[in-house]
């Protein structure tokens, strides 16, 4: 029994070894083709648009249906220097554009930086050529990890005009701009998500919300100019 069984085993390695050295080289001939990361199918909505004037603001404009306009009511766990800083959100897409408002001319408070990483307030005067640099400096802090910066400027039938800000690379913000008459008002916009920035995610939702933000821009009027 045993010297049977011994055989058997002896034969059926002998039988097995060479199928199995076949496959094993034909494995390693073969081609290996790597497959590209894939994302999920993003269904957008429908576009349509809603009127935002809130008596006492200084601006209007109109925003997609399927966004929320809410106060903006913290600033670096402050409140804001006057009450017209607004964000409109986009639930569905997890996104977000930070309206900020200042008025030329008019008190402002800014946050500087301590040696210990806190803020603290420091008051001043909102001077038009200081924002627009503040404004340019902002965007730049994107340059470390941006592949590119571009700027273009902005003139609407409203006579709104601006500075139109697209950057490039996994920057926290793709889309940013600044509007102003450059007497009385001044109005930046910056697009935020809440998730690690990744361009190739993000991008057909940036294309997306990248119309909706021009047609923000071409419908935005000042209430109060001068």
């Amino acid at each position: 029994m045993q010297r049977s069984s011994f055989k058997s085993s002896r034969f059926l390695s002998y039988f097995l070894f060479p199928i199995a050295y076949c496959l094993f080289l034909s494995s390693c001939n073969s081609t290996y083709t790597s497959k590209k990361t894939g994302y999920y199918k993003i269904d957008f909505p429908d576009r349509k648009y809603v009127q935002f004037e809130k008596e006492g603001f200084p601006y209007t404009f109109e925003y997609p249906a399927y966004a929320q306009v809410v106060k903006d009511s913290t600033y670096f766990d402050s409140s804001p220097e006057n009450p017209y800083w607004i964000n409109i959100d986009f639930p569905e897409f997890g996104g977000r554009i930070f309206l900020s408002y200042k008025i030329i001319g008019g008190k402002a408070i800014y946050k500087i930086k301590q040696a210990n990483g806190a803020y603290k307030d420091s008051s001043g005067i909102n001077v038009f050529d200081k924002m627009v640099n503040d404004a340019y400096n902002l965007t730049n802090k994107n340059e470390s990890i941006a592949s590119s910066i571009k700027d273009s400027l902005l003139h609407t039938k409203n006579g709104i005009t601006g500075i139109f800000f697209k950057v490039g690379g996994n920057a926290a913000t793709a889309k940013q701009f600044f509007l102003s008459d450059t007497t009385t008002n001044f109005i930046r916009g910056a697009l935020y998500f809440d998730v690690t920035p990744n361009v190739d995610s993000l991008r057909p939702v940036q294309d997306f919300l990248q119309a909706d933000i021009d047609h923000l821009i071409n419908t935005f009027k000042w209430t109060n100019k001068r």
